[in-house]
């Protein structure tokens, strides 16, 4: 009779997992070190890492922990889009609702579990990469991804926990990379990442993208030298991902298009993001982006940003209409949008906005810009 273990491993695989690892549900102590060791740049996670790093404070009758990794790079995923939204965020899988594909998988993994005869954690969370390594089924990258083997590092990792004692992998804890490669290092616009395996989230795109709210550490506002090195990124960054010789051959292999993606990307426009309508927020981002941003705000101003670092005066009109905005925000980032394009039209537009502007935010981004120019 095949085991449980077995089955579990089988049905993973059969609905869509590339790879599945089982370890006992212990507590990752090392994990929670190595965040509290740098609680100046963690401060917003840490007490999520503290909960992450013990499953059993999670769910007490744990036992096990079941890991996957799905491969999100089994189609093309258009230029159009790259440039702007990272790539896990154009599979649709990350953190996707059960009423998707990507997240009705995890609820048919958990159904075979309690129909198997575990209990199942719900709403838990581990350090899904060391998990995954703990498991053998993925290895480190000096750029902080996790690889599998055969895939790359373009992976979602997704764990279980239940309450059956299951039968064990072995860890691949080491790092994979060639010796003394730089490439993610090197090619890190915000320097972001400063050592092998060592992140500063706080500079890292992709926090200033989704975690800079109102609201949250840090609140709303994107340091000056950051925003210049974001570029177009308007929804995470996969370069550290992209010069990776891990990766190249991923990147480089004849897949097929993601027609879903080829429907849409001809409406991912730096000026759709600006001006974004209630429609398309909800039909064009949230079928896509369904996690970290709950607000339009924020795509607007991460547009904005983007259009400035392009600096093409074409922009000035619509970087105008934004300077009537609603939205504080909106029209801070616009103004500096405008600065940053320089011409003698973004001048008259931003000495004109001085003159009605009652926001104090908008007001100084005005007054920076025009000394700029």
């Amino acid at each position: 009779m095949m085991s449980l273990t077995k089955q579990i491993k089988e049905f993973a695989l059969d609905v869509g997992y590339s790879k599945v690892g089982i370890i006992p549900a212990d507590s990752f102590p090392e994990y929670l070190a190595d965040i509290t060791n740098r609680s100046e740049m963690y401060s917003f996670f840490l007490k999520g890492a503290s909960r992450a790093a013990e499953p059993r404070s999670q769910m007490p009758a744990a036992k096990s922990i079941i890991t996957t990794v799905y491969d999100y790079s089994q189609k093309n995923f258009p230029q159009e889009l790259t440039d702007k939204i990272g790539r896990i965020y154009q599979a649709r899988c990350y953190g996707a609702p059960p009423d998707r594909i990507h997240g009705a998988r995890p609820q048919l993994m958990k159904q075979f579990l309690e129909n198997s005869g575990c209990e199942v954690g719900i709403g838990t969370m581990v350090p899904e990469r060391i998990a995954a390594a703990k498991a053998g089924i993925v290895n480190f990258g000096r750029n902080n991804f996790a690889y599998a083997d055969g895939i790359g590092s373009f992976i979602y990792l997704t764990s279980f926990l239940v309450d059956q004692e299951l039968e064990y992998d072995t860890p691949t804890l080491e790092v994979g990379c060639p010796k003394g490669c730089r490439a993610c290092m090197d090619a890190c616009p915000t320097q972001a990442i400063y050592e092998p395996q060592k992140l500063n989230p706080l500079r890292c795109i992709s926090y200033n993208n989704f975690f800079r709210q109102d609201g949250l550490p840090g609140g709303s506002f994107v340091p000056y030298d950051i925003r210049e090195k974001i570029g177009t990124k308007i929804h995470g960054c996969d370069i550290c991902q992209e010069v990776c010789p891990r990766n190249r051959k991923n990147l480089t292999a004849p897949k097929p298009d993601d027609e879903y993606l080829t429907h849409i990307a001809k409406e991912y426009t730096l000026p759709n993001f600006l001006h974004m309508t209630d429609d398309f927020y909800q039909t064009r981002v949230q079928p896509l982006m369904h996690n970290y941003i709950k607000h339009k705000k924020y795509f607007q101003r991460n547009a904005a940003i983007a259009l400035g670092n392009l600096a093409d005066p074409s922009a000035v009109q619509d970087l105008t209409l934004a300077m009537a905005d609603p939205e504080e925000l909106v029209r801070e980032y616009a103004a500096w949008a405008l600065g940053k394009i320089a011409t003698n039209k973004a001048k008259q537009v931003l000495e004109a906005a001085r003159t009605s502007e009652t926001a104090l935010s908008v007001q100084q981004e005005i007054t920076t810009a025009l000394l700029s120019i």
